[in-house]
């Protein structure tokens, strides 16, 4: 693993940090104690309290097809599963990359891909993990960390060199499937101004929500909607 390591007591967004570094041509994994303005996707603003691991990680490839960039999200999401696994854990992947632990999330990540004809040149992977960080009086009720869940403040900075191992471990990205939460549950999907009720069946190889609506097996991409879960199972059975 030859990364260069860069850590901070503040910046405002790690990924923003590391997008500068881009020209340097190397490896960088980005740490901040905090954030002032951290980033969510869909240009969320991400609570980046004292506490919480806030990592980016700025990767080149040699070789690696655009047709395959799915790989960075599954690698990144299935990184943060194993690292909360080995401290005793049930991570869940909510689609497409967001990770809940009893019922709630306790991380998000965020990629920008830069391609380069058919390849990826290199990605921006911002994963804010919630360790023992204060969670804002709003997301209590839909948001945990790993204090709330063990009851044990631990240490930042092993988790994420944790972390940084199982990024650059090559059988990372196969585990995601087994990871991936609400399999068979009703679902809504938000679709521009549509409210969608169906049944979550699958992920494809390209990273593809697969729903079951109305009898019929349908794809979504992750830039076209966002997923709801929990929702009343009554409201989709009415959809099957």
């Amino acid at each position: 693993m030859n990364v260069i390591l860069r850590r901070f007591e503040c910046l405002p967004s790690t990924n923003d940090y590391a997008k500068e570094q881009r020209a340097l041509g190397r490896d960088m994994a980005v740490l901040a104690d905090r954030q002032s303005g951290g980033k969510g996707t869909k240009g969320r603003s991400f609570s980046s309290e004292l506490g919480g691991l806030y990592l980016t990680l700025l990767r080149f490839y040699p070789n690696l097809p655009a047709s395959r960039a799915f790989t960075v999200m599954t690698t990144a999401a299935a990184a943060v599963c194993k690292t909360l696994e080995d401290i005793g854990l049930t991570p869940k992947i909510k689609w497409p990359n967001d990770v809940y632990v009893g019922g709630k999330k306790i991380c998000g990540i965020l990629i920008e891909n830069t391609f380069s004809g058919n390849r990826v040149r290199c990605s921006i992977v911002g994963i804010g993990l919630n360790i023992f960080n204060e969670l804002p009086q709003e997301l209590q009720d839909i948001a945990t960390s790993v204090f709330k869940q063990t009851g044990k403040r631990y240490d930042v900075d092993e988790l994420a060199q944790k972390l940084l191992g199982y990024l650059y471990d090559e059988n990372t990205a196969k585990a995601y499937f087994s990871y991936l939460g609400w399999i068979g549950e009703p679902i809504m999907i938000l679709q521009d101004d549509k409210r969608i009720f169906a049944r979550l069946h699958s992920v494809d190889n390209q990273g593809n929500l697969v729903a079951q609506i109305d009898g019929e097996e349908r794809r979504f991409s992750a830039a076209e909607i966002s997923l709801r879960i929990n929702i009343d199972k009554e409201k989709t059975d009415e959809n099957d």
